[in-house]
């Protein structure tokens, strides 16, 4: 049956042939629809919630206010029972009794009823108790409290208790103001308590001053008039809003209105914002007499609290179905994209077993065609099952007298596997048999080839290289090992060979003076010896090992003057890979200072960087020689000061210096008078003993600066660097003073003729010289035994 006839279909209702675009597309329909659904019936569960969480928080509210309207009636109750009950209250008592019933109402007070002709006995009297004049005061057109004008009747506070830091208007007659006064008439006519219209307190802070007044009547007898009446102050801000959240924190928006108010005002309003929400909510409250309309409201705080979750929910909803439906459009894509991908390597793998039927039989050939690597196979027990071409050729044995008949041991040298076993029963801390001994690897080996020795068929032995592995089946069992061999007897020779031309190379090394060596410069400033003879470490006086692991300890013993042009050179030669040639100073701890010369031709490394092969030697003695050589070419055998070559480089280099930086420059020439005459009369020796006590005696009066010099013959020079005509003329007599002070033996005194020249500007040598002869020729005209400056400019 074909593969498409038995496909299941996808998602149970989709044919595997439709397009994953489709199935995605569906998929995104279906999602999207349920999004909808759900976000709807979400957002209808949330304004359900909404709504009983907004009835919760109101009916929280009024039951907590109206619980405080109650409590206010309660309390001026009980301090009407107190007066009922106790006859006459003096002011302590009032206090004691009314200071803890002080809880959400700015003050309790007591006042009596009074009459005209009872007024001024009763100011005086409460003077009298209180030590300090009363009278009773109303507010006058000014708003401030003055003394009361003449009534029947009043009403003075006379008593009272007060959280506000104002104090207490004591003696303020309470029928001088009508709200107040229709308070304390419908308190008389009913005989219970009576609520003023909203009104602005007196003897309160302004922030609490908007208020009412809650009056009781005091009647010693029930049914008769009253005595006087106690009175509650409530602040509505303070009745209200004491332990309620903050405005920024409040979720109700409330109002509180008196109904019985003609002008609607409003006692209390919260401060905070409204919020968008539709919601409301009225409830009636009642204090005394009056009845007040609650309205209450959703705060901004409240809307921000309850904010819908449908959007995202729709948002998440549509962003899942393509999540979704990209999920399965790659599903079903990759899936049809393996169904052709599958028929297509059944169709290669039918091709490749065909292939491998014939590779099974290459694979023995290719083992029979590799007759330079014996490759053999043993099972468990170290019986021979394959024995190829190589092995054959190798070893002599043909593969029918081996397969099956002889074991691997066999093939070795017994007395090796003998000897091996016993190494790695001691290593593994284990019996090791010798059978095992060629395929057992010591821990410390890598999985290495190792050297053993064969025995052929003829009996004559094998050097070869052997590498060992375990054979697994398909189910990864060990069935077997299987050894490769290597003949290396070729192999060995060659390393034979080199070990003797490395000991002949070290050998020459030794006795070849200076010091051989390999030398490499890599990137990015990687100095390296690879390779330095014995006579590296006479040259640098360090260790070779050192040598070869830290370069820079090379540098180290180089003069400072010279590591600079070292390092230069060789980086030189690394550029242009020229060769390396270079003379320089080392400070050696043990023969201190010596010279080097070293030479090497670099050539350039496939990775990058310079490889050098040079030697380098001490050329201390040949230094020591070139000086001494170089003193002989510029000094005057017989006097021992400077000879003409050397006076001739010194006044180049003094005029090459004159024209870059400008200065001074002066010569002296002089001429030893008769000198002819005496090495007549006395001979030649005589006559060059004269011309050594002369160079000493103007040697000893020169300067460090001046330069002296023999021309020839009897013909000196005296070279004055930074030095004018005047300075040169004063030198050129105390010269010629210090010949004649003293005389020679045995010739007597010995003169000469000076001449002085000094530098002028764009003059040459050439000239410079010809002024101070010419002065030499005058001073001689002029009869010798003088000095004279050069001739003056015409």
């Amino acid at each position: 049956m074909p593969m498409q006839a038995v496909r299941p279909k996808i998602l149970g209702f989709i044919s595997e042939q439709a397009s994953a675009w489709l199935v995605a597309l569906v998929v995104l329909l279906t999602g999207s629809a349920l999004t909808v659904i759900v976000a709807w019936t979400a957002a209808d569960l949330y304004q359900q919630q909404v709504r009983q969480r907004f009835q919760l928080l109101v009916n929280e509210r009024y039951t907590r206010i109206q619980e405080r309207f109650e409590d206010q009636e309660q309390r001026l109750g009980s301090l009407q029972r107190f007066f009922v009950n106790s006859g006459d209250v003096s002011r302590a008592e009032f206090d004691g009794f009314a200071q803890p019933l002080l809880l959400h109402a700015r003050a309790y007070a007591w006042a009596p009823r009074i009459f005209r002709e009872q007024r001024s006995l009763f100011e005086q009297e409460i003077s009298r108790q209180r030590g300090v004049p009363f009278n009773i005061r109303e507010l006058n057109a000014a708003g401030v409290l003055a003394s009361a004008s003449e009534r029947d009747e009043y009403v003075p506070v006379l008593y009272s208790q007060t959280q506000s830091l104002l104090g207490s208007p004591l003696g303020f007659d309470l029928l001088a103001q009508p709200l107040r006064r229709s308070a304390l008439e419908r308190a008389q006519q009913s005989g219970k308590l009576a609520v003023s219209q909203p009104m602005q307190l007196v003897g309160v802070e302004p922030a609490y001053a908007a208020g009412v007044l809650l009056v009781a009547p005091v009647s010693k007898v029930a049914g008769t008039k009253p005595y006087g009446f106690v009175m509650a102050v409530i602040s509505m801000r303070q009745l209200v809003a004491d332990g309620l959240p903050r405005p920024s924190r409040d979720n109700l928006v409330m109002q509180i209105v008196d109904t019985s108010d003609t002008r609607q005002r409003v006692l209390y309003a919260s401060s905070n914002a409204v919020g968008n929400s539709d919601l409301t909510a009225a409830r009636r409250l009642t204090l005394g007499d009056h009845v007040y309309a609650l309205s209450l409201r959703a705060s901004e705080v409240f809307d921000k609290a309850n904010h819908s979750s449908m959007h995202t929910i729709l948002a998440m909803g549509v962003l899942l179905s393509v999540l979704l439906s990209a999920l399965l459009y790659v599903l079903v894509s990759q899936r049809q994209r393996a169904l052709k991908l599958v028929e297509q390597r059944t169709v290669q793998l039918r091709s490749r077993e065909q292939e491998l039927r014939g590779a099974h039989g290459q694979l023995r050939s290719v083992l029979n065609a590799a007759t330079q690597v014996a490759i053999i196979a043993t099972d468990l027990r170290g019986v021979v099952n394959t024995f190829n071409a190589g092995a054959e050729q190798m070893l002599g044995f043909k593969a029918e007298e081996v397969l099956g008949h002889l074991t691997l041991e066999s093939l070795h040298m017994a007395a090796e596997l003998e000897a091996r076993a016993v190494t790695l029963s001691l290593a593994l801390g284990k019996r090791i048999p010798p059978s095992q001994a060629m395929l057992v690897e010591s821990p410390d080996s890598q999985h290495e080839a190792r050297e053993w020795t064969l025995v052929r068929e003829d009996g004559s032995q094998l050097t070869v290289n052997m590498l060992a592995t375990v054979l697994l089946d398909d189910y990864g069992l060990w069935v077997g090992h299987l050894a490769i061999y290597l003949d290396v007897t070729q192999q060995k020779r060659a390393y034979e060979a080199l070990a003797a031309r490395d000991r002949l190379l070290k050998k020459l090394s030794i006795h070849v003076p200076g010091g051989i060596f390999q030398f490499t410069l890599e990137p990015p400033d990687n100095w390296r010896f690879i390779y330095a003879s014995e006579g590296m470490r006479d040259i640098y006086e360090i260790e070779l090992g050192v040598l070869q692991q830290d370069a820079g300890k090379v540098l180290e013993r180089i003069h400072p003057l010279d590591v600079e042009r070292v390092r230069a050179s060789i980086r030189l030669s690394a550029l242009q890979l020229s060769h390396w040639r270079e003379e320089y100073r080392v400070q050696l701890p043990q023969r201190g200072l010596r010279w080097i010369r070293g030479e090497a031709t670099p050539e350039e490394l496939p990775g990058g960087g310079t490889l050098w092969h040079g030697y380098v030697s001490d050329i201390s003695d040949l230094k020591r020689v070139e000086e001494e050589l170089r003193a002989l070419s510029i000094t005057d055998s017989l006097t021992g000061i400077y000879n003409r070559r050397y006076f001739q480089d010194r006044l180049k280099g003094e005029m090459l210096r004159l024209n870059r930086i400008s200065g001074a420059l002066s010569l002296i020439m002089l001429d030893v008078d008769h000198f002819k005459r005496i090495n007549d009369q006395h001979g030649h020796a005589v006559g060059d003993a004269v011309l050594q006590e002369l160079c000493r005696r103007i040697g000893q009066r020169l300067r460090r600066t001046d330069v002296f010099c023999r021309l020839g013959g009897e013909e000196f020079a005296v070279l004055c660097p930074n030095t004018d005509g005047t300075q040169a003329y004063s030198l050129a007599t105390q010269l010629w003073q210090s010949l004649r002070d003293t005389s020679m033996e045995p010739v007597g005194i010995v003169t000469a003729s000076f001449g002085v020249a000094s530098w002028r500007i764009d003059e040459g040598i050439d000239g410079l010289l010809l002024r101070a002869d010419s002065a030499v020729y005058v001073a001689k005209q002029a009869g010798r035994d003088r000095v004279k400056a050069e001739p003056l400019r015409a």
